[in-house]
């Protein structure tokens, strides 16, 4: 039941009729050499959003795409949802995605620890606290 739950869940997100652009990371092509399928999602709760870019970083229910993930992340991060803002900060240190970058996984590991309910606070500046100290004191 749950595999059918995944599959009607992806097929939902990828089947709304409405146009998106080729790529929605504001125009850029951040890796040439890859083929970028928009995902289009119908608006409404960023947790979910948040959720289907999770499936698509670990390959649950979806080809595993860190491009897409990092592009569903970064949607929900931007409506304000912890766990995204998190998970973009990861995609930042790790560069998976997204081009590698410190400062912005600083920025959005820190907008998730004050986002966080109190129960994840801790871990999200924990997360923070271990990009700070691959930083230089100009970053």
């Amino acid at each position: 039941m749950l595999n059918t739950f995944n599959r009607a869940l992806a097929v939902f997100a990828l089947g709304v009729a409405c146009t998106a652009s080729a790529s929605s990371l504001a125009g850029e092509n951040l890796y040439p050499g890859a083929v970028v399928q928009p995902i289009v999602v119908a608006p409404g709760s960023a947790r979910a959003v948040a959720r289907l870019g999770f499936r698509y970083e670990n390959g649950f229910g979806v080809p595993q795409n860190y491009i897409a993930a990092a592009d569903l992340y970064r949607r929900a991060a931007e409506l304000g949802d912890a766990f995204a803002q998190s998970r973009l900060g990861l995609s930042y240190d790790r560069g998976h995605g997204v081009p590698k970058d410190v400062i912005l996984s600083y920025k959005w590991l820190d907008l998730a620890a004050a986002r966080a309910p109190r129960r994840e606070h801790d871990f999200y500046q924990r997360l923070r606290d271990a990009v700070a100290s691959k930083m230089s004191l100009e970053q």
